[in-house]
């Protein structure tokens, strides 16, 4: 789907219709922005050459933060795309130009098999290709200016993309989950992604609120694709973060912490879905937010074990 010269690209990851990347065209160059893993380099270059496009007509790659599955690609790609540049938040950029903690990290909490699976080979990106986009950064496309955010919440090195030309934001995770099998009458239902390791309620709502005040058409998520109606989304989004928020503190001091919050969890998303006119029952609900309410939970405690003030 291409509007206003922004293609919405499947990466592959996970599942369909779960990971995207977005290619921005603008006479006759083009900036990705996020990239997917490894193994979706070969659906970035297609969806360059759908276009019209090579590689060396890509300006940029543009992350919205340094997590796997919109990061985990980067330094494949960069290596295929001799012209371009990556920006990215400046607490992300040490971790694009040496990504030994990031590989780490990820290795101890999901193997190193899981790994190479999931994510391929995480390679370095040159360090005099990358710049550090702080809040307010501009990036010029052929003309066309994108601003970049400091939008903390979900993860203190993420940044979301201002594009004017289409009054739209592309989000990464700040604007919550929005999977395509939740629509209904009502349009797209969204979640709050709390996904550790630094999760933060009040700075997440307020970087919510502060996209809103651009009046926005359009959110582009990474998770997954372009959704409208904004205000009744931040709305949700907002809500759902205070009630998560109640959810973990009246877990927390248990010894089934962890359980407890999983499970109250997949009740307020199976609740607030089938009130929003989903389509899929109960167990159809947490089949497909299983993963999401794991690390949600995950990053809650987290977020509890931090002693975070409210």
């Amino acid at each position: 789907m291409t509007d206003h010269g922004i293609t919405t690209i499947d990466t592959g990851f996970h599942r369909p219709a779960f990971d995207a990347a977005y290619l921005i065209v603008e006479q006759g160059r083009a900036a990705f922005v996020d990239c997917g893993t490894q193994h979706s380099v070969p659906a970035l270059l297609a969806a360059l050459h759908a276009q019209g496009l090579a590689p060396e007509h890509v300006d940029w790659l543009i992350l919205t933060h340094v997590h796997l599955d919109h990061a985990g690609g980067a330094g494949a790609l960069m290596r295929r795309l001799p012209s371009a540049r990556l920006a990215v938040h400046p607490r992300g950029a040490p971790h694009m130009i040496d990504p030994s903690r990031l590989v780490a990290g990820a290795t101890a909490v999901y193997g190193a098999e899981e790994i190479e699976r999931s994510y391929g080979e995480i390679l370095p990106v040159d360090a005099q290709r990358v710049v550090s986009a702080g809040d307010g950064h501009r990036i010029d496309l052929a003309g066309r200016i994108l601003e970049c955010m400091d939008t903390p919440g979900h993860a203190r090195h993420h940044l979301c993309l201002w594009d004017p030309r289409s009054r739209s934001w592309f989000t990464g995770d700040t604007f919550g989950l929005s999977y395509r099998e939740f629509d209904s009458a009502r349009g797209a239902f969204a979640l709050p992604t709390s996904t550790p390791v630094q999760f933060e309620p009040e700075a997440l709502q307020d970087s919510i609120r502060r996209l809103l005040a651009r009046d926005p058409e359009t959110m582009r998520l990474t998770h997954y694709g372009p959704v409208g109606d904004v205000a009744r989304l931040a709305d949700d989004l907002i809500a759902q973060i205070d009630a998560m928020v109640a959810l973990a503190r009246a877990a927390d001091g248990h010894a089934d912490r962890h359980a407890r919050l999983v499970a109250s969890l997949g009740e307020l998303y199976a609740a607030r879905a089938a009130a929003h006119g989903s389509a899929l029952d109960t167990a159809q609900t947490l089949d497909l937010l299983a993963v999401d309410i794991e690390l949600n939970a995950q990053g809650l405690e987290v977020w509890l074990d931090r002693g975070r003030p409210t």
